[in-house]
């Protein structure tokens, strides 16, 4: 199916910057969103911006320029204002995650909860009941639901947990690990909240002169090329993220093309056990030295 005439041929996407960039994760939403807008003749216009601000004035020169047919938000934060906005502007929007308004928008769900008290049970199955947690920054809605599940996930295993917070880049991650391995009571268990920081982990780990999965077991958030090449491969939490984005474009244009917007859950994320993951050594915390990371 071609584009409507007069209709604008792009889906726009807003990103707050990174000290990573664009997060892989992000890569593959848009592949997946550009899967389903090509046969159209649309792609998506991404731009980065420094401010939740700077993002607004884009949603606002977006609308009076009609550069876009719709918008996709990600990344919600507490009281989030876009939605809100962008129903103020009357451009069709999709929000991926869990908003507690959706401003009139479609809503493709992503189950945080669910999936972190997956990651939990499954490392609680392996044997381990001292696990640990690298966080992404605490603003985000879903990093505020994986703290909640993976509280609640701990307290019925009956283990110890402890958290160090990132900000998704791999410098954050590496530090963010030796700084739970440091504790009086270090994780034989680390879920990090995505991908980049966790390999960034995994070599810092390595570097103290440990071993994954003996000395620690580490499960990554989303699964990528980064988990499945790294040495060893990464345990994940594991969904098909191209299709996540696929699905929001798809959500995105039912609204554009005159129907009513709604609201979806993506499917689950699944567990992906790989190298990184084993049952706790007896002796493991012998091998918890506190040489610093170069």
């Amino acid at each position: 199916m071609s584009a409507k005439r007069n209709e604008p041929a792009s889906i726009g996407m807003a990103f707050l910057r990174s000290p990573v960039g664009v997060d892989p994760f992000y890569s593959e939403v848009i592949a997946g969103m550009e899967d389903v807008l090509h046969p159209r003749g649309m792609r998506v216009l991404m731009q980065t911006v420094p401010t939740v601000p700077d993002e607004l004035t884009a949603y606002r020169r977006w609308a009076a320029s009609g550069t876009v047919a719709g918008v996709v938000v990600s990344d919600l934060t507490v009281d989030d204002p876009r939605g809100a906005v962008l129903a103020e502007l009357g451009l069709p929007h999709v929000t991926l995650g869990e908003p507690v308004d959706a401003a009139g928008g479609a809503v493709v769900r992503v189950d945080n909860y669910t999936t972190t008290v997956h990651a939990v049970e499954e490392l609680v199955r392996l044997g381990h009941r001292a696990i640990g947690r690298v966080s992404g920054p605490e603003r985000l809605v879903h990093t505020q639901a994986r703290a909640v599940a993976f509280a609640d996930a701990m307290a019925t295993a009956g283990g110890t947990s402890s958290t160090a917070i990132g900000d998704y880049s791999g410098p954050s991650g590496a530090a963010a690990i030796l700084q739970l391995l440091d504790r009086p009571q270090p994780p034989t268990a680390v879920i990090v909240d995505n991908d980049v920081m966790a390999v960034a982990g995994l070599e810092a780990v390595k570097a103290r002169g440990m071993s994954v999965p003996d000395d620690l077991s580490i499960v990554a958030w989303d699964d990528s090329t980064l988990c499945r090449l790294a040495t060893p491969p990464l345990s994940a939490m594991s969904h098909d993220v191209r299709d996540l984005g696929g699905l929001a474009a798809t959500t995105l244009l039912a609204v554009i093309d005159g129907g009513e917007p709604q609201d979806v859950t993506a499917p689950l994320s699944v567990f992906i056990q790989r190298g990184s993951t084993a049952a706790p050594r007896i002796d493991a915390s012998v091998s918890r030295g506190s040489s610093a990371y170069p």
